[in-house]
């Protein structure tokens, strides 16, 4: 069992400098890693400060040399997949191959999407999900990619890990076919749920790929969410979270005691 912290970059956690100061405490207390909320906007009511999280983790990336990193989820909804690709690369290269990419079709939340323009049909955002992880596969493989055989890009470097960076997919409750997207990549994070509705998801996976092995389960653990044994549930990681309104001395308590 591996164990990160999860955290919002919002309030006072919007600062890079603190969250910095985070990461170099993670890894100097045992910690496996270190993953950040991505959203423009704070999901819930209220208007608060918040950090770019892919800027944030750039500068972990930088002053760290061990713990894992990543965002999550990423909504591939609203983003450019070639300039996504260019992102995660560069991090993953600057991280020494550190970086362990979440995604998800993302939620409204907050207004996110409705304030911003944003895919606003479940449906379509899944499936732009879909075709965003086949281009991103894609360009960080090193394949051409465009609207025919005269419009291709090739981008170079590639990332630092092979066969590729990671992919975790973000699940919420028991729903089948992001489950079933799941299997076909490197982990699954479930979202609000429960320990039956882990075993169902897990059922869809091992059902979809016929084992686990090699595939990773992380678990969220936050005040008032926790969810007992992850272990048996079949985790391979704890993220260990904090909702918004945690300051960065209560995070360092938390890696002071250790996982």
């Amino acid at each position: 069992m591996q164990h990160a912290i999860f955290l919002p970059p919002f309030g006072p956690l919007a600062e890079p400098s603190a969250m910095i100061e985070i990461g170099i405490a993670a890894e100097e207390h045992g910690w496996d890693g270190l993953f950040l909320w991505d959203h423009v906007v704070r999901p819930v009511g209220g208007e608060w400060p918040v950090a770019d999280p892919w800027v944030v983790l750039a500068a972990v990336a930088a002053t760290t040399t061990r713990i894992r990193l990543g965002p999550m989820v990423t909504p591939l909804s609203r983003r450019r997949i070639a300039k996504l690709a260019r992102e995660t690369v560069t991090l993953d290269r600057l991280s020494r191959g550190r970086l362990t990419f979440g995604v998800g079709s993302g939620g409204d939340s907050g207004g996110e999407f409705t304030r911003l323009g944003e895919e606003l049909d479940p449906r379509r955002r899944g499936e732009l999900l879909d075709d965003g992880l086949t281009l991103l596969t894609r360009y960080w493989a090193g394949d051409p990619v465009g609207p025919d055989a005269d419009h291709t890009l090739t981008m170079l470097p590639g990332p630092a890990q092979h066969p590729r960076i990671p992919i975790w997919c973000g699940v919420k409750r028991d729903a089948a076919q992001p489950a079933r997207r799941a299997a076909r990549y490197d982990g699954i994070v479930p979202v609000d749920v429960g320990p039956d509705e882990v075993r169902t998801l897990l059922d869809i996976v091992r059902a979809e790929r016929g084992h686990l092995e090699g595939f990773d389960v992380a678990l969220i653990s936050a005040p008032g969410a926790e969810i007992a044994s992850p272990a048996a549930l079949g985790a391979t990681w704890t993220l260990h979270g904090l909702w918004p309104g945690a300051t960065p001395v209560q995070v360092l308590q938390l890696l002071a005691e250790g996982c």
